[in-house]
């Protein structure tokens, strides 16, 4: 089922939507797009493929073994066929972990970016398969800089030509902080150019971290600075943002609910975002009052002069 993989992709992080067996109205209730390298390591091409397989099983591995052969076309190669081995794929609760072998770790950073888009974008079409997790001989994938990549789902990576690589936008988003009791939140509007291959979700998560710009005077830290992202993905208007264990020990008198609702409330700020679940290490913690929140504001306050 398992074949080598080698260098591959460049893309990065923003958006795109991609979730069932591909367009049903123009592929066919049994198709789905499996996504292709450019030789030259710039882009992904979709190819249609019909599904003979019925269970999610049996698709994903029907589906791992187009990605580990070659099309028919030569402009294009398979992101499973590029120089690294799988040692395990496994599917659990929507999820497909697939553990590869070091030399993964030696492609090129653009074209491992591909690669991953690759898999992903081609894997989570399958109705019951929402993320996908590349690790290293059981350890955690990080990217090029030292960020964990953790899960990822299809619309973590956009469908481009490459050239986008690199570029900024200016995005204007409101983010809730803290009062100095830390018993409420302030809502703030920042300004900042962020770099298109960050999703603006993210984006505004690690500007929560980053803590109050100081322009404002009556805003404090929400957020343990030391918190670190793992992942944060949306689906069907529901953003799941997965921090490590730090998220967990207040600063500043802060309760966790006031963080939680720090992040919820700046999310929700977001048109295509209606709820959130936070996890802690990929669990939603038993000291949590629910799995997801929504927008709170009677928690929120203006800043008094």
């Amino acid at each position: 089922m398992m074949r080598k993989i080698s260098g591959m992709v460049l893309t990065f992080i923003c958006l795109l939507m991609l979730t069932a067996c591909g367009d049903k109205d123009k592929l066919g209730e049994n198709t789905c797009q499996v996504y292709y390298v450019s030789n030259s390591e710039t882009k992904v091409e979709m190819h249609a493929h019909e599904m003979a397989a019925e269970t999610t099983e049996g698709q994903l591995e029907e589906l791992v073994e187009c990605l580990s052969t070659n099309p028919e076309k030569l402009e294009y190669k398979a992101p499973l066929a590029m120089g690294f081995q799988i040692l395990s794929c496994k599917l659990e609760d929507e999820k497909v972990q697939i553990d590869v072998d070091g030399a993964y770790l030696k492609l090129p950073v653009t074209t491992e970016v591909l690669v991953r888009a690759a898999i992903v974008r081609t894997l989570t079409q399958l109705p019951n398969i929402r993320l996908v997790m590349i690790t290293v001989e059981g350890n955690q994938l990080y990217d090029n800089n030292g960020s964990i990549v953790g899960w990822m789902s299809a619309e973590q990576f956009i469908d481009n030509d490459g050239n986008e690589i690199n570029t900024y936008e200016l995005a204007k988003v409101k983010l809730y902080f803290a009062t100095e009791e830390g018993t409420e939140l302030i809502a703030a509007t920042r300004e900042k150019h962020y770099s298109t291959s960050m999703l603006r979700e993210r984006f505004v998560v690690e500007e929560l971290i980053a803590g109050p710009s100081g322009q404002i005077e009556g805003l404090y830290p929400s957020i343990n600075p030391n918190t670190k992202v793992i992942s944060v993905v949306t689906k069907d208007g529901i953003c799941y943002v997965n921090l490590d264990e730090n998220f967990l020990t207040v600063v500043n008198n802060v309760s966790t609910d006031i963080s939680v609702y720090s992040i919820v409330n700046s999310l929700s700020e977001l048109s295509n975002i209606n709820k959130v679940q936070i996890l802690i290490n990929g669990e939603v913690p038993s000291s949590f009052s629910a799995s997801t929140f929504e927008r709170n504001l009677d928690i929120v306050t203006t800043v008094t002069k």
